[in-house]
């Protein structure tokens, strides 16, 4: 997956993203660079892979995120099977509050 994606744009997106140093800066990039529902969407799908570590059901997830079976589904599947990206960033805030 990664090398399907992989381009200059995107090492340049990334680039970015790396450069910011707080919430706030987030905020004000993220503002810029995306729509709301955009943000939304994929503050939903966080949740919904912190949801999926710690073991909820699906129905409960569609419940708290209001995201469909399948959006969680694939969620599920890269908690399970893709890049360890869900890992990295939750293995990260677990080594934060510690």
């Amino acid at each position: 997956m990664i090398d399907r994606i992989r381009d200059e744009n995107i090492d340049f997106l990334f680039e970015c993203i790396l450069k910011l140093e707080s919430a706030e800066e987030c905020y004000a990039f993220f503002g810029d660079l995306c729509t709301v529902a955009e943000l939304k969407e994929m503050s939903k799908r966080m949740k919904a892979a912190r949801m999926l570590k710690e073991n909820a059901v699906y129905s409960t997830i569609v419940k708290d995120t209001g995201l469909s079976s399948a959006t969680i589904s694939r969620v599920n599947r890269s908690l399970k099977y893709g890049n360890d990206g869900y890992d990295i960033v939750f293995n990260r805030l677990e080594d934060k509050d510690e």
